[in-house]
């Protein structure tokens, strides 16, 4: 059993009973103020704590996990992905490094829906002619969005996300549903297709929703993957905002190269390009993917059981690293 001498620091303000838990067994410094820590704070942290609570948007890099006189020897991030951490020099270091996969699933397949519909519907448009005073009288002709029934939705990644959306693609809104994973995948409790790779995906979808891991060297989809989009479609991003070419993104909504896309992630979060928010055929979310009482409160319980089970000795609940 801990006791409160284990000092773990936490990066943001976390729910309540997430808090009450990791007072009553560490000595837990919390971030009531809920403000985001800098490369120099985090960088101290490392010589003061035994465990650091980080979430996706703290950036753990080789020159922070190589602090000299490092105490952290676990890594606790609070989010399904990692790549704000630089896994391998935990790795090589020896630090420990564990997320909250699975309990975010269906929010985040619920946020790629809401998307979906309110990208092809033009919802922020038609609201914002609502909020601006300018909706003088009811229209058969003006501002229509397009249907998804019987259209085609597209994923890239085809994990628990990917599916969880996938069946709410087809049992709700009656879509069909191809995708492109970087291995076989079998065994899916409902009709998909898997396609050979992510230009054939994007040609034929009228919809594509990305469910892949970000943290690589260039973004997965590209300006050449964009330009394979029919004029038609819609770009649905809910994963991490690198996985996306955002400077090609903004030109094919600018010039109607595509007919609009629902962003939930961006590329240096939280600064969002202006040219991006003055679009009317885009949907923008500030990262609420997961952000629900319930999700975000199982999220911090299960970075609390990696911690206990690494301080028992035990393997971790979800260990990455």
């Amino acid at each position: 059993m801990k006791t409160n001498r284990t000092k773990v620091l936490v990066t943001r303000k976390l729910p309540a009973l997430v808090e009450a838990r990791l007072r009553s067994s560490y000595n837990a410094s919390l971030n009531l103020k809920d403000k985001a820590m800098n490369q120099s704070q985090l960088s101290a942290a490392m010589t003061e704590y035994d465990a650091l609570i980080p979430t996706v948007s703290d950036k753990i890099d080789t020159p922070i996990i190589q602090t000299p006189g490092r105490r952290v020897r676990i890594i606790t991030n609070i989010g399904v992905g990692y790549n704000n951490i630089d896994i391998d020099t935990a790795r090589a270091e020896g630090v420990a490094v564990s997320n909250t996969p699975d309990v975010l699933t269906d929010a985040t397949a619920d946020i790629a829906l809401l998307l979906i519909l309110s990208t092809t519907r033009r919802a922020y448009a038609s609201e914002r002619k609502l909020r601006e005073n300018r909706w003088n009288d009811f229209s058969l002709s003006d501002g229509l969005g397009s249907s998804v029934q019987g259209k085609t939705l597209g994923i890239i990644g085809m994990g628990r996300i990917g599916q969880a959306t996938a069946k709410r693609a087809i049992f709700g809104l009656g879509m069909k549903v191809i995708f492109y994973n970087r291995s076989l995948v079998s065994n899916l409790d409902f009709a998909a297709e898997q396609l050979g790779s992510i230009d054939e995906v994007m040609t034929q979808a009228d919809v594509v929703s990305i469910h892949a891991p970000g943290g690589g060297s260039s973004p997965l989809i590209n300006a050449a993957h964009i330009a394979k989009l029919k004029p038609s479609a819609y770009l649905i991003n809910t994963a991490r905002g690198d996985c996306v070419d955002q400077t090609a993104l903004i030109k094919a909504l600018k010039t109607g190269q595509i007919a609009g896309a629902g962003l939930d992630v961006y590329t240096h979060e939280p600064q969002v390009p202006e040219a991006l928010r003055l679009l009317d055929n885009v949907s923008l979310l500030p990262h609420i993917g997961s952000a629900t009482l319930e999700v975000r409160t199982a999220m911090g319980m299960l970075a609390i059981d990696n911690l206990d089970a690494f301080f028992a000795g035990k393997t971790l609940p979800s260990k990455v690293a």
